[in-house]
């Protein structure tokens, strides 16, 4: 693996902080590559399979994990979910810096194995406007909202394992680009 050769960036946050929409937006200006993860859940309304997610069977995942073909992976909120090998050494194979977006389990982990990938966690300001967020969304119902909760909050209690923490303020998505954009520009150029 020839990780020294490609920047990763690494960006978490909980579902509603804005962490895929970060990413999107940084896209339309940076050359980036991004990781696709493997998941056992279905796929949601518009997506498909690499798109933006590998959806694969729980047999099938746990096959993966028996063949050590995963760099890091984990169950979470029920489901099976990591990357493996095999896609990380697709990107590294093309040089460019890569977007890897884990949860803290996954910066956990891939930081022990790539201790210079650089983490950067955008938050919410609260657990109570990442709640509203959520609800306004629809796109999970309140007891999935509800079942999420202890996950979410034991992410919140771990942001001291990233390298720099993004608040994304109600109204301020873009002054929240623009910060996270200013991160990986130091660091690109470091």
């Amino acid at each position: 693996m020839n990780k020294k050769a490609t920047k990763i960036f690494i960006i978490s946050g909980p579902s509603g902080a804005g962490e895929d929409s970060v990413i999107e937006e940084l896209q339309k200006s940076l050359q980036f590559n991004r990781v696709i993860t493997t998941v056992t859940r279905k796929p949601r309304k518009g997506e498909t399979n690499g798109n933006p997610y590998y959806f694969i069977s729980v047999d099938e995942f746990k096959k993966i994990i028996d063949n050590d073909g995963f760099i890091e992976w984990a169950i979470v909120y029920g489901d099976y979910r990591g990357c493996t090998k095999k896609e990380i050494e697709r990107l590294f194979d093309e040089k460019k810096p890569v977007f890897w977006k884990v949860d803290w389990q996954g910066v956990k982990s891939i930081k022990e194995i790539i201790p210079e990938a650089i983490s950067i966690f955008i938050a919410p300001p609260s657990y109570d406007v990442l709640e509203q967020r959520l609800i306004k969304r629809g796109k999970d119902s309140k007891e999935t909202i509800k079942e999420r909760e202890k996950f979410t909050r034991n992410w919140l209690d771990h942001k001291d394992i990233y390298d720099y923490v993004v608040i994304n303020k109600e109204g301020k998505f873009e002054e929240t680009v623009k910060k996270a954009k200013k991160i990986i520009s130091q660091e690109l150029n470091s």
